[in-house]
């Protein structure tokens, strides 16, 4: 437990501090409730049962981690293809590079048209949107690869499955989690603009619909539960991280 402390007291700290100098910007500058509420305020919205936090916590969490874990298996499959296959790479990169820049939020009635109100296309939202640094990543650390170590490992008559599995992928795996940790805001962002645009339920749909009686702690609830959610999702990146480079590291 001391190493533990030792390891996260500095972060523990500053989420601390925010805390304290929220709450006496709040009390010493005589803020209105209605504009800025204390901590405590917040912490107390938690507990009001007409807001159905678990209902819509679980929901937004559902379309965070749907959109980011697809954006992982398709992101990362795709990287791969390309490294195998040149020719796949000429000719899909360009292709989605153009579709990437169409703007999400633009794309996300459509997708509701689509898919109807629903998880679904709030999934998709939050896919299409951390989607594209999980590629582009993958498939820059598949190629950074020294030319000289694949030729020297080529005239050892490796096969293309053992230059891939242990030079390509291994070599590859900082950047693969570089994108990952990147993608998990991006997940979050989607999921919860597709909420703002069109939905039943989620944390997103709640802000809005607090927002027009000026109930200012809901909406930090709502957005402290969407930060933690993240938080949640980036420490499994980290923890899986941690786990595939020590087995990694233990195999070589």
């Amino acid at each position: 437990m001391s190493g533990w402390l030792r390891r996260w007291w500095p972060a523990i700290a500053a989420h601390v501090a925010l805390i304290v100098v929220w709450h006496l910007a709040v009390t010493w500058g005589e803020v209105p409730e209605f504009v800025l509420p204390t901590p405590l305020a917040t912490l107390q919205a938690l507990f009001q049962p007409h807001y159905n936090w678990l209902q819509h916590t679980l929901a937004s969490a559902a379309e965070v981690f749907g959109g980011y874990l697809l954006a992982v298996v398709i992101g990362v499959g795709l990287a791969i293809l390309f490294a195998w296959f040149e020719s796949l790479d000429r000719f899909l990169m360009p292709l989605i590079v153009t579709l990437n820049m169409i703007p999400k939020v633009a794309m996300a009635p459509l997708f509701i048209v689509w898919l109807s109100i629903g998880i679904v296309p709030n999934m998709v939202i939050a896919f299409t949107i951390c989607f594209f640094p999980i590629l582009i990543t993958t498939a820059r650390g598949l190629k950074e690869i020294e030319p000289e170590l694949i030729d020297l490992v080529r005239a050892l008559r490796a096969s293309r499955w053992q230059i891939f599995s242990k030079i390509q992928l291994p070599g590859a795996l900082p950047y693969i989690f570089s994108g990952m940790k990147i993608s998990v805001v991006l997940a979050v962002a989607g999921a919860i603009v597709g909420e703002f645009i069109g939905s039943a339920q989620g944390l997103g749909y709640l802000m809005l619909s607090v927002q027009g009686v000026l109930d200012t702690a809901g909406m930090f609830m709502a957005v402290t539960l969407i930060s933690l959610i993240g938080v949640v999702l980036y420490g499994l990146v980290l923890l899986l991280e941690r786990l595939v480079v020590v087995s990694d590291a233990r195999v070589e």
